[in-house]
């Protein structure tokens, strides 16, 4: 079962104009602020110590970032290096809305480091002020981190895969991952020893002596699935087999490592293409043994 700590939920405000806060203990790398109706919202030029990305989802703005100016609409996605003055503020009057991504410098820079970056050098700024093609991606992210279904594991690989795909769009590493080795093997290993329990990446990531980024990197393409899917996968095997025992479907819920009966019950549809009650009537019953 997964637990979030500290967690601040980003939901819509009865008054749209009023900026709502995520937050969470397990990822204290990132924070997001939302804003349903920021007409009235007003910018001076500032900066900030985190590096931030924001997706438009409403209205029209001007953006100022350094010495560029331009207008954008719903769809853009803004970059905003650290101590970068800038601002950005409603045009027109239909409501403005945007989701702003702030992350840790030390956090963004590990994973270019990563990436093949020379870990002698500090965070590496982008040229770039805005990145639209993620769009789609960076609101995918905000759909995950907001998800109370959604458990620590895959909040932290969507994090971690987001910014390392961005990192490649806008500055490509000069160095590619290696291949996936023994190393992801012993990953999936552990994994799977352990599925039913609450796991964490760093869980994963100490038994196979991989750093998350490489592991959320190069688990999919040796294993076609993200680390969270193949934990999610590795827990519906295990409740098909205690379905087949006969067990309750109550019972398998809470052993199989789910946060409730419901989630397990929406996770086992779309792994199973069946409802945990229609997959237990199809199993054999128990044989009878008569001495």
């Amino acid at each position: 079962m997964f637990t979030s700590l500290s967690r601040m939920p980003l939901r819509p405000e009865k008054n749209a104009s009023t900026p709502t806060f995520w937050r969470d203990a397990a990822l204290p790398f990132i924070e997001v602020r939302s804003i349903g109706d920021g007409r009235e919202t007003g910018y001076a030029k500032h900066t900030h110590d985190t590096f931030s990305i924001g997706a438009i989802t409403g209205g029209r703005s001007t953006y100022v970032n350094r010495r560029s100016k331009e207008a954008i609409g719903a769809g853009s996605v803004v970059v905003i290096n650290p101590d970068d003055a800038h601002a950005c503020n409603p045009v027109g009057d239909q409501a403005w809305s945007y989701r702003m991504f702030y992350v840790d410098v030390p956090w963004l820079t590990e994973l270019q480091h990563e990436l093949g970056f020379s870990r002698n050098r500090d965070f590496r700024a982008f040229s770039a002020t805005t990145a639209t093609p993620m769009f789609i991606g960076l609101n995918r992210l905000y759909d995950i981190l907001i998800d109370d279904d959604a458990g620590q594991i895959q909040k932290q690989s969507a994090a971690i895969g987001f910014f390392l795909d961005m990192q490649q769009a806008l500055d490509p590493a000069p160095a590619r991952l290696g291949e996936a080795n023994i190393k992801l093997l012993r990953a999936a290993e552990f994994i799977s020893d352990n599925c039913t329990r609450l796991l964490t990446l760093d869980d994963i990531c100490t038994a196979a002596s991989l750093s998350p980024a490489y592991l959320i990197r190069a688990f999919k393409g040796r294993f076609g699935m993200t680390p969270h899917a193949y934990l999610i996968n590795r827990r519906i095997q295990y409740a098909q087999a205690e379905l087949k025992r006969g067990m309750a479907i109550a019972d398998v819920a809470a052993d199989s490592g789910f946060a409730d009966q419901a989630h397990f019950q929406r996770a086992f549809k779309q792994y199973v293409a069946a409802t945990p009650g229609q997959y237990r009537a199809r199993a054999p019953s128990p044989l009878l043994v008569v001495p």
